[in-house]
């Protein structure tokens, strides 16, 4: 409003009749009164009013000074009123209201005087209410005063400059005189009001109505300044506009019913108003709504809640009963069209709730339910119920406005996304748009509205809203199908790819199967997308091999990291697999045995691009190493080719778990035939797990390849060194070259390569120590380094428990060489001692007597010093003579004769053509016991078959370990010996390798000597060996 228009309509109101002001007092009670009766109580009155032209100045404000006037001496009697009289009590209450008009604010006075009111009463009926000597002294007091005159208990005395417009408090009552100045407090209330304003609305329309017309403004005014500043408004009155409209009500004297229903009538006609008021315009209609009707609450505010005097009111009341009838009738229609106006309106904002109270609002979900309640709360209403009887039940009214919004809002939805430029890609693009939109929708309803709609209504928002879209989007959906199938290009099979994700989403968020009334929309729609799924799978490979071959492109073929050792291909190459896993789980196509072709494809696809990714990063390693000279580059680049190969193993091997095959073989069981997923899936898996497998042992062979050479060198190396360097020095070369090159292949290539790196050196290790071992088997010293070397290789190998296991380490190949070493390595009487040993062990294994068996008794005098053998029989021995008998004798030796130089072999006597000859004779040897306890130490019984031309013939050998031999490790004497069967045994037909070991020490007599013996013992055992079923 402009500056003059406003001073021009000041102006008019100011030239306009004044009002009539009054003042609205309440005598509410009053405490602690003075007793004037004879019986201790009184029986209190008051009289009030207003008294013109004696303001008193003064700075103190509120009470004036003790007056002994009193009401009816200062103010005429036709303007005083008047309480009622309640008898006997100190404590009155009266609650009585009473319009007192002025017409000088500025030198007017409220005043109240309290009285006792006295009747004429006897001297004896005095006596009889008596109670004590105060009491008495009433009595004379009352005998002086004059018959009928009422007593005065205090007056009130204020100035209504001082009060406020609205005042609720104690004020003190004040005596004529200093007698008795504490005579109690009395409760009153005031209120500044006015009436027959100048205005034509106060003449012709209630005050209440006009007050209503009021807010309408007001409040249309705070709308429409927060909607020019594109703002909510929140429901509160600028404080000039409260101030107004507060000094109306109170003028007009209007009832806390009315001021509380004026803002919710208000936000009930307006659309934009804050629904919080409504609550407390049906809270005062509900609770004053029985009253309102009987009491006339809706006619004029002054007749209905004012209580005047006789004397003062009674036309003014007899006026307000002729008009309440009409305005009542008024009233009540605007009652209920309030209530229609609000039904309408909430159900309106229901039917927009999505927009109307937007999520990104903090406070819209308490606003909706205050909504709901709202209306649940004047459904319920006896107003309601008797103004608006042809409204249907309110759940009914609000579903039928969710689904008609549910319908217009998708309609909104699908005009907001119309393309600007019309295709078949645009359309796709909007359509997909659209259904995630409805699924975002669909999860707040379920996690918020939803709660709301059934907390206050019991109505399910999510299934009907679920319902009324997926009907919807089924519809739009095949009718975009129906127009694309005809040309699928790869933009349109990636919009339909995931225009099928969102679908599903959407289907899996309705009810169950079980749970369903009925047939779904969307029920098969996968069968819809069916004609795109070879574009799908072709896209999905295509995009997978270009990333490959980008992340191939840009490899440097540097580690990661210490603790990654592949390159950045093998993590792009990974993410591409795991894109593939997800692109086959969005996917997950109900039908069983088109979900089993599916993922034959998906495999098929992986498994090739495996295959394809090995052949780009090799051809990379050889495009990056070609320049290079140093070839330590070239094996780094080498070892992070074969960690990638062994990443991409492991990724591939997780196959089954990605594309979930155990699930997929439950769903296929009965459509497929047993075994034809493991023919297929696996197959395929292991196919290309095959081929990796030899891609990553070509790369680790050409490493070994690399190592190889040095380790042959530094092993020949050994057998060449001074005989002066012992042998634990000789071998350290080959050692710290094996520690510089396996700590650079374990910082180099991951665990799994480097064990199959150290089995291949390991294996190679032992063929080279092999070699060089059979061409140094004369040089014991040479075999004693590489006896040292093997050790040492062995504890490198393991690694202490971080290299090869124990099991990958002694293999055949390793026992047989450490054997080999160890005799090597070892002296011609350390062989010979072997030798021995190994015939013991012959002679314990050997159980049967094919050849025949001895039969001796043997013990250790340890006093003498002496073995004495008792050689008691022999049996069952070999016809070696022509005649079909032997001459046998024995011949007994202690062995190895260089452990026993003096003692010369002795014999038995020689028996004439006997297979069982009894020789029972004694022999004695002259021998300490340390050579007899020694590994090898033995009796050897040689039976020959004596022949009197040529050579004798050997029956048959027989060891006798001389520490079994009794008495010789304790040192009490051997008592009762036993007898002890050996039998006779041959040498190894095919010759024994102690025996071509020493064999091949020519320049060593003792040896040769040895060897000498032991083949003439063997070509003897040729000659005669035993023939079958002997």
């Amino acid at each position: 409003m402009e500056p003059r228009e406003h001073e021009q309509m000041l102006r008019q109101v100011q030239e306009l009749e004044k009002p009539i002001f009054c003042l609205k007092a309440t005598v509410k009670q009053a405490k602690g009164i003075l007793g004037k009766d004879v019986s201790g109580f009184s029986d209190p009155y008051c009289l009030l009013g207003i008294e013109q032209g004696v303001g008193v100045p003064g700075d103190s404000p509120g009470l004036q000074p003790r007056q002994k006037a009193v009401v009816k001496h200062t103010i005429p009697e036709e303007q005083i009123h008047r309480t009622q009289v309640i008898t006997q009590t100190l404590n009155p209450v009266w609650d009585e209201t009473f319009i007192l008009e002025f017409e000088d604010i500025s030198n007017a006075s409220f005043r109240l005087d309290m009285w006792d009111m006295d009747t004429v009463e006897s001297v004896r009926q005095k006596l009889g209410e008596l109670t004590d000597l105060h009491g008495l002294r009433r009595i004379f007091k009352e005998v002086r005063k004059d018959k009928g005159q009422d007593d005065f208990l205090g007056n009130v005395v204020l100035r209504l400059q001082d009060l406020h417009c609205r005042e609720d408090q104690w004020y003190p009552l004040e005596p004529c005189t200093e007698t008795y100045p504490d005579r109690g407090q009395c409760h009153l209330q005031f209120q500044f009001i006015h009436k027959r304003r100048a205005t034509a609305a106060s003449r012709s329309q209630p005050s209440y109505t006009v007050h209503l017309r009021l807010l309408q403004q007001l409040v249309s005014h705070e709308v429409t300044q927060h909607q020019a500043g594109s703002t909510s408004w929140n429901g509160l009155l600028s404080p000039q506009a409260a101030t107004v409209l507060f000094l109306h009500s109170t003028q007009k004297d209007l009832s806390d019913f009315h001021q509380s229903m004026a803002p919710g009538q208000v936000s009930c006609e307006k659309e934009h108003a804050p629904l919080g008021q409504a609550e407390g315009f049906l809270s005062a209609t509900g609770s004053g709504w029985p009253t309102a009707v009987s009491t006339r609450a809706w006619s004029s505010p002054a007749a209905a809640s004012c209580t005047p005097s006789p004397a003062s009111s009674t036309s003014g009341s007899r006026a307000g009963s002729r008009q309440s009838s009409t305005v009542l009738a008024l009233q009540l229609e605007e009652l209920a069209a309030s209530f229609s106006s609000l039904l309408a309106y909430g159900l309106s904002l229901i039917r927009r709730f999505r927009s109307v109270f937007p999520l990104s609002v903090s406070d819209s979900p308490a606003r909706l339910q205050s909504l709901l309640r709202v209306l649940v709360q004047m459904c319920k209403m006896k107003a309601f119920g008797e103004l608006c009887p042809e409204r249907g039940p309110l759940p009914l009214l609000v579903t039928e406005a969710l689904q008609t919004g549910t319908t217009e809002w998708f309609h909104l939805k699908q005009q907001q996304y119309q393309p600007m430029v019309q295709g078949m890609l645009e359309a796709g693009k909007a359509l997909l748009n659209l259904v995630q939109d409805i699924i975002g929708d669909l999860h707040q309803c379920q996690r918020t509205w939803s709660k709301i709609f059934h907390n206050v209504l019991k109505i399910d928002l999510f299934s009907m809203a679920f319902l009324e879209l997926q009907w919807l989007v089924a519809k739009r959906v095949q009718d975009h199908i129906a127009v694309v199938s005809g040309t699928m290009t790869p933009e349109m099979g990636e919009n339909l790819f995931q225009l099928y994700v969102s679908l599903k989403e959407l289907y899996q968020l309705g009810p169950v199967l079980s749970e369903r009334d009925g047939v779904l929309a969307l029920d098969g729609f996968h069968h819809w997308f069916q004609p795109a799924i070879p574009s799908w799978l072709q896209k999905t490979y295509s995009v997978a091999l270009e990333r490959v071959q980008r992340s191939v492109q840009m490899d440097e073929l540097v580690p990661l990291g210490e603790l990654t050792k592949h390159s950045t291909s093998a993590v792009d190459l990974s993410t591409c697999f795991a894109q593939i896993s997800h692109t086959a789980q969005q996917l997950d196509w109900p039908d069983p045995e088109e979900a089993f072709m599916i993922t034959v494809k998906f495999v098929e696809d992986t498994c090739r691009l495996a295959l394809v990714y090995c052949s780009l990063i090799k051809a990379r390693a050889r495009e990056l190493s070609a320049g290079q000279k140093d070839q330590g580059q070239a094996a780094n680049m080498l070892c992070v080719v074969v960690n990638d190969m062994e990443q991409l193993r492991l990724v591939i091997g997780k196959l089954p778990t990605q594309l979930a095959w155990e699930a997929l073989e439950q769903r296929v069981g009965a459509v497929l035939e047993q075994g034809q997923l493991q023919n297929t899936l696996h197959a395929q898996l292991q196919g290309a797990l095959a081929g990796l497998g030899h891609e990553i042992r070509t790369g680790v062979r050409t490493l070994a390849e690399q190592l190889e050479v040095g380790i042959a060198k530094h092993i020949w190396k050994l057998v060449g060194i001074k005989e002066s360097v012992l042998p634990e020095d000789a071998v350290l070369p080959l050692m710290k070259f094996l520690e510089v090159k396996l700590c650079y292949m374990n910082t180099n290539l991951v665990q799994e390569n480097f064990s199959s790196l150290l089995t291949l050196l390991w294996t190679h290790t032992l063929t080279v120590l092999a070699e060089v071992a059979a061409s140094q088997r004369s040089c014991p010293l040479a075999s004693s380094r590489l006896k040292i070397a093997l050790q040492n290789l062995e504890i490198c190998f393991y690694a202490e428990g971080c290299g090869l296991p124990p099991e990958a380490l002694r293999t055949a190949t390793f026992q047989a060489l450490q054997r080999d070493l160890e005799l090597q390595a070892a002296s011609s009487r350390e062989l010979i001692q072997k030798y021995f040993c190994s015939r013991i062990q012959q002679q314990a294994e050997t159980t049967d007597e094919e050849l025949g068996a001895v039969t001796v008794k043997a013990s250790y005098r340890a006093s003498e010093q002496k073995l004495h053998v008792e050689l008691l029989s022999a049996s069952s021995l070999l016809p070696l003579d022509s005649n079909g008998s032997s001459d046998p004798f024995v011949q007994l030796t202690l062995e190895p004769r260089h452990e026993f130089p003096e003692l010369a072999p002795r014999e038995t006597q020689k028996h004439k053509k006997d297979l069982h000859p009894l020789f029972d004779e004694t022999f004695e040897f002259l021998v300490p016991a340390e050579p007899c306890q020694k590994d090898g130490a033995c009796l050897l019984l040689t039976v020959l078959d004596h022949d009197t031309l040529g050579a004798d013939d050997l029956e048959g050998e027989a060891f006798l370990p001389l520490c079994s031999v009794p008495g010789l490790t304790g040192t009490v004497e051997p008592g009762d010996v036993p007898q002890t069967r050996l039998p006779l045994t041959y040498p190894a037909p095919n010759g024994d390798p102690i025996l071509q070991l020493l064999e091949s020490r020519k320049g060593d007599r003792e040896a040769q000597v040895f060897v000498r013996l032991r083949r003439q013992r063997a070509r003897q055992a040729s000659q005669h060996a035993p023939w079958p079923g002997r």
